[in-house]
């Protein structure tokens, strides 16, 4: 059992490719060794801004001999159904078969040894296969003819050791060695290695290269941490930001700088996002107010002899120019109202089948209006809002910054003298975009908000182009949870069904003809059905309960989930499991009877005393149950429910349903269909599992 050591070497690689290229290689290349019959005891990979690199540990010299079988024609067979076979086998004649039997009699069985192949053999054949099938978002081409490469970035270096010696796997013209280099300025090298470890000692060290991802990670973010507490500041941390850093440098040393303090007076937003998208810096607060600082956090990927002060004073000068363009962009929205960049809405397409942004205005007003009085919402403030909701699409800093859509535009909305309410839900109509954002809750953003998204739904609904498999180009996915979220978050009463009608309806009186006439609403609520299941799947509820639940036709969102919430709860009991069992066993008998009689049990007419127990707990559970449910307190529905469980199981053992006696079995059957109905008041048992 030896070590295998494998490094592709390049030019920087964009940091958002590294982690999947890392998996890609590893799983890659254990995927070729396996076919082979070699399986490691141990894979690991890493990445960083010029490498990619594997390393596997007790991997066999070489696979294992395989016998393999293969069974032949009967003893006796003609001659060219033997020789097929032998010729299929790669044997010269039946003395390197066997015979054997079975109860049709003998047959030919051939022996094929066949001997593994050493592992430097198929890492020949591997690696070029790999690298040359590999796939990149995108790639280019590097040099022509047999040469040519088609890589992220052009390699420079290939390392293929096993057990200490090099296997020089060839591909775009570089043969593999056992040199490697470190960084460019603090220890470049080149560097002969002969084992993962000696790598690792010699790039860590002389070669100045971090070579773990997460190592490197806590090196920036102890680093920027200790800087910022020096100066009395503190890192605004950014978890995306830093995944990006770590994928930049190969020797991160973080430096703290200073910026223009003028600039302060721009959003937050801006000059945050400025430093991330455009210089890649962290942003700085003061502790004592929890606004930003004058300052930022830049990594650099060497320890310069300064300490930084050239570093931190170049990239100040770079951002001043960065941050005067936003100033610029500032200033020029500024100058205008939103209701010029409203009227400017009309040049922007939503979707060629859909109209402009502009066309979804009026929708927006009108799905407002329908579900104000579900809301508690002034309706025309939630309109205003609508109105204005989409204005800073078109202005200067938006179309630099994108990220910052509803942001900007509660700005200027503020400066120009809109209500508080109106500003924040043009800011929070696009919320949530994903299950760790916040939900919109005020009144007039939730109403944004959703209508917002049920614009969306209906609309691609009705042009037919829904989430197919893993793909979602239009996030209606996210849209529809965003929309359950507010729901559930907001405790709003809203007929579903209704409000997706008059959606459509604000559709057909825009679009006419061009609105789709296969609409399918009954499709849509199963889409919302099925992203409820994904919402409650975390809090332990199954996906049946949710369908035994919608099985009642019931349309709030709100009730559903408090209905299903307490029947989870339910089934989890000793007394939901044996109750299930008896509506099922019970269902199972009415299933199977032919001409089952109308009406309702008869307690005059029970004979057995298991039976006329069931009759009595029926009389006082049922209404019980119906009290509860008709005030909605589901888990006191469940509880009353939960009274017939020792009766249906005494009934079941003591009580012979298809009796010989006509009017008993009358009886029986119609109090086990009094039973079912009672049960299927708080759900649809006959969905559920078990």
């Amino acid at each position: 059992m030896s070590e295998l050591l494998f490094e592709i070497f390049c030019e920087e690689i964009p940091a958002g490719m590294q982690a999947k290229a890392a998996r890609d290689l590893a799983d890659g290349l254990s995927a070729k060794l396996a076919e082979a019959g070699l399986k490691p005891d141990g894979v690991q990979h890493w990445v960083g801004a010029r490498r990619l690199g594997v390393a596997m540990t007790g991997l066999p010299a070489k696979a294992e001999d395989v016998r393999e079988e293969r069974k032949g024609p009967r003893v006796g067979a003609p001659d060219r159904a033997v020789e097929g076979f032998l010729r299929g086998a790669g044997l010269d004649s039946l003395d390197q078969c066997e015979q054997r039997e079975d109860k049709k009699g003998a047959f030919w069985v051939a022996l094929i040894d066949k001997p593994g192949r050493a592992t430097t053999e198929v890492l020949r054949e591997a690696v070029p296969a790999i690298i040359q099938g590999f796939h990149w978002p995108k790639s280019m081409k590097i040099g022509e003819g047999d040469k040519a490469q088609r890589w992220v970035r052009p390699i420079q270096r290939l390392v293929c050791v096993y057990a200490g010696d090099v296997v020089p796997v060839e591909v775009f013209g570089l043969v593999a060695s056992n040199i490697t280099e470190g960084h460019r300025v603090h220890g470049r090298g080149p560097f002969e290695v002969i084992s993962l470890a000696d790598y690792t000692a010699k790039l860590e060290g002389e070669g100045h290269v971090v070579l773990e991802a997460e190592a490197r990670k806590r090196l920036i973010m102890d680093g920027a941490t200790r800087a910022c507490a020096d100066a009395g500041l503190e890192l605004v941390e950014d978890q995306g930001l830093l995944n990006e850093v770590c994928g930049l440098v190969e020797w991160p040393v973080p430096v703290l700088g200073e910026m223009d303090p003028d600039f302060l007076d721009l959003p937050p937003e801006v000059i945050t996002l400025t430093m991330k998208t455009h210089q890649k810096y962290f942003a700085v607060r003061d502790p004592k107010t929890s606004k930003l600082s004058a300052h930022f956090v830049t990594v650099a990927n060497q320890d310069a002899p300064d300490g930084g002060k050239a570093i931190a004073a170049g990239n100040s000068r770079v951002l001043s120019a960065r941050l005067s363009d936003a100033r610029h962009f500032w200033d020029n929205d500024r100058k205008a109202p939103l209701s010029q960049m409203v009227d400017q809405l009309s040049k922007i397409t939503f979707h060629e089948k859909l109209g402009t942004v502009a066309d979804r205005l009026p929708r927006y007003q009108g799905l407002i209006r329908g579900l104000s009085s579900y809301l508690n919402v002034d309706a025309t403030q939630a309109c205003r809002a609508a109105e204005l909701a989409k204005a800073d699409l078109v202005s200067e800093m938006v179309y630099e910054f994108p990220e910052l859509q509803g942001a900007m535009g509660r700005y200027y909305a503020l400066e120009q003298g809109e209500d508080a309410a109106v500003a924040d839900a043009i800011k929070a109509h696009y919320k949530p975009q994903g299950p760790s954002d916040t939900v919109p809750v005020e009144p007039v953003s939730a109403a944004v908000a959703l209508a917002d998204k049920l614009d969306t739904l209906v609309g691609f609904w009705a042009i037919d182009e829904k989430p197919t498999g893993s793909k979602d180009p239009f996030a209606l996915r996210r849209a529809a949870l965003g929309v359950i979220r507010i729901l559930l978050s907001t405790d709003a009463r809203v007929p579903f069904k209704a409000v997706l009608g008059s959606a459509i309806q604000l559709f057909r009186k825009q679009l006419g003809q061009n609105f789709g006439s296969g609409f399918n609403e009954d499709d849509l609520l199963a889409f919302f059905a099925d992203r409820l299941k994904v919402h409650l799947r975390d809090e332990g509820i199954r996906h049946d309960v949710i369908d035994a639940v919608f099985a009642l036709g019931d349309d709030d969102l709100v009730r559903v989930t408090a209905r299903s919430r307490a029947l989870q709860a339910f089934l989890d009991t000793e007394d939901g499991t044996a109750l299930l069992a008896g509506f099922k066993r019970a269902t199972n008998i009415l299933n199977k009877t032919e001409n089952m009689p109308e009406g309702h049990h008869d307690p005059a007419a029970a004979v057995e005393a298991a039976e006329t127990g069931l009759m009595t707990a029926l009389a006082e559970a049922g209404p019980k149950a119906k009290t509860a449910l008709d005030t909605e307190d589901f888990t006191a529905a469940m509880a009353a429910l939960a009274q017939l469980r020792a009766p249906i199981d005494e009934f079941f053992e003591a009580v012979t349903v298809n009796s010989d006696d006509d009017m008993l079995r009358r009886n029986r059957l119609l109090l086990l269909s009094d039973i079912r109905k009672a049960i299927s008041g708080v759900a649809e048992f006959s969905r559920l599992d078990g």
